[in-house]
């Protein structure tokens, strides 16, 4: 049997389940606000939209490998860029670009041009350290997590700040080699 080739962000998008758009963005605002009665302080909801986005990333990439076809990537520049093209879109209905790589390849960034967690959101002036889409930089983290890559991933450009873009930077921290739980041999 021939292997299967890997499908396009495109093609998976196409063939999945979705929830209606305008449903998933209010769901996630309420979310967002409810966080923020709950915890008052605007750093402590950046935190807990992060570790809630970390906890869905290290299960998410179970379905992304599952659904998506994708081989192992043989770097970090390949990882970022299989996030960007196929990841986000086949769970957000958006395609992002990956730019402003360092010399080593190990941090660039994901640039969002369309981001459909913001529709309908204005942050008003007393939540300006918010970082509505904070659950993001948390998904990516855990989904590297389970691919054995450490990363960092902090908001650089916001457009809900007044920036033109979304642009997240992620930078590899360690590449932790796979452990097996037992030796072939005995």
């Amino acid at each position: 049997m021939a292997p299967v080739a890997p499908r396009s962000g495109d093609a998976i998008f196409a063939n999945i389940e979705r929830v209606n758009a305008e449903l998933f963005t209010l769901t996630y605002g309420a979310i967002v606000r409810q966080l923020l009665t709950d915890l008052e302080e605007v750093e402590e909801v950046n935190k807990q939209l992060d570790q809630m986005g970390y906890n869905i990333g290290i299960r998410l990439i179970d379905e992304f490998l599952a659904k998506s076809n994708v081989s192992r990537c043989v770097d970090f520049r390949e990882t970022a860029d299989v996030i960007a093209k196929v990841g986000f879109k086949m769970f957000l209905g958006v395609t992002a670009s990956v730019t402003n790589w360092d010399a080593e390849g190990t941090c660039c960034s994901i640039v969002l041009e369309d981001n459909p967690l913001v529709d309908f959101v204005e942050l008003p002036d007393n939540y300006q350290g918010l970082y509505y889409c904070n659950i993001l930089s948390g998904v990516i983290r855990g989904a590297l997590d389970m691919v054995s890559m450490k990363a960092e991933v902090t908001w650089l450009r916001d457009a809900l700040r007044g920036d033109d873009v979304f642009e997240l930077q992620v930078k590899l921290l360690k590449q932790v080699p796979e452990e097996y739980p037992y030796k072939d041999d005995e």
